[in-house]
């Protein structure tokens, strides 16, 4: 049997083949594996990006190398074992090129989120780094077929220029997408309002277009990058992501103006602690506005750190206010007008 095995080409070859697949399964479960479980707890994230990298590649690897042992067993002449090791640099370049991929990826959006706060990377810059990477892998492969490269990129000029001239919408809107991400202006999860009206957070900024999505409907608006790049684009996001809202209020005219001031400061600070789950880091302020008709107006202004919570601490804090008014007997007038109407004067004696 031992010799069946030893002197049967077929056999040995099957058995490099199952030998490599097995070796590529028992690596990423049992080297693999417990090396992701003990990434998971360490603080950085760097060494679960490189273990996620790297994953499945093992089985890739001991896979290729069982099926170029089988290869050689045979004795096939210089050619075909010229183009068993060319397929096998095939798969090794494309498995590290894939690698690469993986690991720019994952840092674009490590180093996006720490630099601008937690905002994750838009997917046009992920992707034009991964085309990078994957042209380097594919020039890398022809190489390796001894292909000769310098004909291909002459030919890959002319025919640039002819596709650019056909598609300059397109590139247009590329080079626009890729000047908003440079600029910094626009980022995703951003608030930004256009000079049309439309408006909503930032979601995403790709080839062709900017995705926003409305609050609080959630409709997904798409907005070509060249319209986005050239035209006014009010971003509430930006400098700081918190902002104020101004919420009108009027008294009436007897009412104790400074009493009426601290009532409101008061219920602005329980109302922005309610909902946002801590003390304001900027005190809310109460400026009055004007004489109203029947009121004195004035506006309390609140600090938010957040835009989608506006709506919340608004409805919240009007309904706050205005149980806090009828405790303290601060009345909320109603519109009144006095009205003279002529020809209806009494008639004199």
């Amino acid at each position: 049997m031992i010799e069946f095995l030893t002197q049967t080409p077929w056999v040995q070859q099957v058995g490099f083949v199952l030998g490599g697949l097995l070796l590529g399964i028992l690596t990423e479960r049992f080297l693999a594996g417990p090396l992701r479980a003990i990434t998971m707890r360490t603080q950085s994230s760097w060494d679960d990006l490189l273990i996620e990298a790297v994953r499945w590649m093992p089985l890739v690897w001991w896979t290729t190398a069982g099926v170029w042992a089988a290869m050689r067993i045979r004795g096939f002449d210089a050619g075909a074992q010229a183009w068993i090791n060319q397929a096998a640099g095939v798969v090794i370049i494309g498995s590290f090129t894939l690698i690469g991929m993986r690991l720019a990826s994952g840092a674009i959006d490590r180093f996006s989120a720490r630099n601008q706060a937690g905002t994750p990377a838009t997917s046009l810059v992920s992707r034009l780094v991964n085309m990078v990477i994957g042209t380097i892998g594919l020039f890398l492969i022809l190489q390796n077929l001894s292909i000769e490269i310098t004909p291909l990129l002459t030919a890959l000029g002319i025919g640039g220029l002819a596709v650019a001239l056909a598609l300059q919408d397109t590139l247009g809107n590329l080079f626009a997408g890729i000047s908003i991400i440079v600029a910094g202006q626009i980022r995703t999860n951003d608030y930004v309002r256009l000079g049309s009206g439309e408006a909503g957070f930032v979601t995403d900024v790709k080839a062709r277009n900017t995705t926003i999505q409305t609050f609080p409907h959630g409709n997904l608006v798409v907005i070509p990058n060249a319209v986005l790049a050239s035209g006014i684009v009010t971003n509430y996001s930006l400098p700081e992501r918190s902002l104020w809202i101004e919420v009108p209020v009027g008294v009436a005219y007897d009412s104790d103006l400074e009493h009426v001031e601290r009532v409101a400061v008061e219920v602005s600070r329980q109302t922005l602690e309610a909902v946002e789950k801590r003390p304001p880091a900027i005190e809310p302020v109460v400026r009055y506005r004007e004489f109203g008709d029947s009121s004195i107006n004035f506006d309390v202004l609140l600090p938010i750190s957040r835009f989608r919570q506006q709506f919340a601490i608004q409805h919240e804090f009007i309904k706050r206010l205005h149980a806090r008014f009828n405790h303290e007997g601060i009345e909320i007038p109603f519109p009144i007008r006095t009205v003279y109407m002529r020809g209806n004067e009494p008639a004199s004696p």
